[in-house]
């Protein structure tokens, strides 16, 4: 993928709970590590307004929990991690997405072939 790809807003709002469940699944991290994680793993573009209302879901949900820390020399940060209930989801949504993609991968081959 080029640097500058912008991949289609729905299809990157169908897979963000999944990423951010996957930028979390290692370590805990705040908003703007994991933006810059998935920034590296290509979803340019990417910004607060469309991850913190994801991150509000996943918390709602379950799937994350949150803590505020005191920052050394700036103000707080809000860390989040994977709760055993977003670690099963996570499990989950990679092999529906595998499936799914292969479904997709299959078809788009199919169509070639015709």
């Amino acid at each position: 993928m080029t640097p500058d790809k912008r991949w289609p807003s729905d299809w990157v709002r169908a897979v963000l709970p999944t990423c951010i469940l996957q930028a979390v699944a290692g370590s805990e991290a705040y908003g703007y590590q994991i933006i810059q994680a998935l920034k590296a793993a290509g979803f340019d573009g990417l910004s607060g307004g469309t991850l913190y209302p994801a991150l509000n879901r996943l918390e709602t949900d379950g799937f994350v929990s949150s803590e505020w820390r005191q920052g050394d020399a700036g103000p707080g940060k809000k860390f989040y991690s994977l709760t055993p209930k977003g670690r099963q989801r996570l499990e989950e949504s990679a092999r529906d997405w595998n499936r799914f993609s292969a479904l997709i991968k299959d078809l788009l081959e199919e169509k070639k072939a015709h």
